[in-house]
Order: structure tokens, then C-alpha cells, then sequence
């Protein structure tokens, strides 16, 4: 009968019939071409065939024997080749592309936990996220407002002593942009400290980071009072909170009767006073 189809290129491989072992000592030998496991090879240890898999096995390399017991350099050790491992399929270094992955098979479980999607964070240069603190890309905290002024020695320090009814403050901060909240309830009896006196522009001291600098004076951000209670300032006024650049603090505003912005300046008693306050502003801080 007729072949039909391609003559087909007949082709040779010479297995090497014998490798001489003997001199070897321990638990170990190493051949001189690899196989594909245990069966590739017929290994005699004193002209006694050992049992594959049980007496010896084959190493991930191929060429590396290991045995069950131990042989010394009086042995006389050989094995014959069955076959060899002509190919290798391992995928070179940085060879395998997107195009190569199955739509849908890169799953959170073949993630590090360093890099999971629960643990996303950046910095400026990166996008790593370990956690909801220092230099995260998203996170949330809590602070704590104060009254202060333009005439406080320490800015950062309250005006007035006792006890505040309440101090509670949020943020949430995604990049580069804080967003606030807040409430303070004044002490029940108001005396100045710190530097603090009637007339003074008033400042809610304690947010997160300060407000961004490089753009100079012209980085300011505006908030908004929400509510507030027992401050007797003039009727009927809206009034408005301020973030300037490289400040921690909250600067309060209203609009006259004129349009222009004035400064709310303390000039009553505070006293079991409270203010709901919110806005956002850019930050340049880890």
C-alpha cells in the first residue's frame, strides 16, 4: 500500500548505553545527562538493580540522584539510560506577557499578601497600601478642635480653660485632599488663657495636616459653618471657614453689608457655645 501524505524525516538520538558511578560515597549521585524521573535510568550498585522510586529518586534538576541508603567508594556503581529528557519547558525570565495570561486566572490567592488589594498604598512615587495611616493613599482619622485666635501665644493651644462640653472632629483623605468635619461645644464657664482676649479673629485650631504651601497665599481652601449656637454675632450673617496655606487651623469669616469678607473676632462670651463646621483642602504633608 501507497503512503499517503509526507515521507516522514526519520531521525536518531543515541542514549548513552552506560555512566560509570563508581567512587561515589553518601546518599548522592550525579549524572551526566538528565532524565525526566526515576524510570529514565537503571541504576546497579554492585551488579544489583535498585528498585526506582524506592531506592532512589530523581531531583528537579534531572541529573541529581538520591538514594535511600548510603554507598561507599568501594561500590561499584552504574547505571544504564532508558531515555533522556531532550527538552526542557521551563518559561525563560520575563518572557511571559499579558496577551499569555487567561482572561480571569490571576486571582487574589496567587497575590503576596504585601501587595493584596486590601493593603494598597502609595506615596509619591509609589502605589503600595499596607494600611490606613502615614503616607496611604486613602485613609481616616479623627482630630481634636480647639478655640484659638490671632492673639494666642501657641496657636495650637485653646484660649480659654475648664472643660470643653465636647471636642470631635473627622477626616477622610483620598491623595492629596482632606476633607473635614466637626463640632466644639465650649466650656460651661469662659476664661481666657494663652494669650487670648475679646476682639481677637477666632480660629478652630487641630486638623490633620497643614494646608498646601506651594502655590503660596493664593492656596486657600474654603469650609463652611453648618450650625451654631449661643454666639451672639450679629444677626442674619453667613458665616464662612477659611484653610490657608501652611495652617492647621480653621479661620472664621462672614459677609457684610458691603459684600467683603470680615473677620469674626471674639467679642462675647463663648460660653457653653457650640459650632458644627465642615470643608477641604489640599495638602502637600505625608
Amino acid at each position: 500500500m501507497g503512503y499517503i501524505g509526507n515521507q516522514q524525516t526519520e531521525g536518531f538520538s543515541q542514549v548513552p548505553a552506560k555512566q560509570d558511578l563508581t567512587g561515589a560515597s553518601g546518599t548522592s549521585l550525579t549524572l551526566t545527562h538528565a532524565v525526566a524521573s526515576a524510570e529514565g535510568i537503571s541504576l546497579f550498585i554492585n551488579n544489583v538493580r535498585q528498585e526506582p522510586t524506592t531506592a532512589y529518586s530523581i531531583g528537579a534538576d534531572g541529573v541529581t540522584v538520591t538514594l535511600t541508603g548510603s554507598v561507599v567508594a568501594t561500590d561499584d556503581i552504574y547505571v544504564v539510560y532508558n531515555s533522556l529528557a531532550l527538552q526542557t519547558s521551563v518559561v525563560p525570565d520575563a518572557s511571559v506577557s499579558t496577551a499569555k495570561i487567561i482572561d480571569g486566572n490571576v486571582t487574589s490567592a496567587k497575590l503576596a499578601t504585601t501587595i493584596a488589594p486590601t493593603n494598597l498604598e502609595t506615596t509619591a512615587s509609589t502605589f503600595k497600601m499596607t494600611d490606613l495611616s502615614s503616607n496611604a493613599f486613602y485613609r481616616t482619622g479623627s482630630w481634636i478642635p480647639v478655640w484659638s485666635s490671632a492673639g494666642a501665644s501657641d496657636v495650637t493651644q485653646s484660649i480659654t480653660t475648664g472643660t470643653y462640653g465636647a471636642q470631635f472632629g473627622q477626616y477622610v483623605r483620598i491623595g492629596d485632599l482632606v476633607s473635614f468635619t466637626g463640632y466644639l461645644q465650649s466650656p460651661s464657664s469662659w476664661s481666657y488663657t494663652n494669650g487670648g482676649a475679646t476682639g481677637q479673629a477666632l480660629y478652630i485650631y487641630g486638623l490633620p495636616f497643614k494646608g498646601a504651601s506651594s502655590n503660596g497665599n493664593s492656596e486657600q481652601w474654603g469650609g463652611s459653618v453648618n450650625f451654631h449656637s449661643t454666639m451672639d454675632w450679629q444677626a442674619g450673617i453667613s458665616i464662612q471657614a477659611l484653610v490657608r496655606n501652611d495652617e492647621k487651623f480653621i479661620r472664621l469669616f462672614y459677609m457684610g453689608a458691603n459684600s467683603s469678607g470680615n473677620v469674626v473676632t471674639d467679642h462675647v462670651d463663648l460660653a457653653n457655645s457650640f459650632i458644627y463646621f465642615s470643608g477641604s483642602y489640599r495638602t502637600e504633608e505625608a
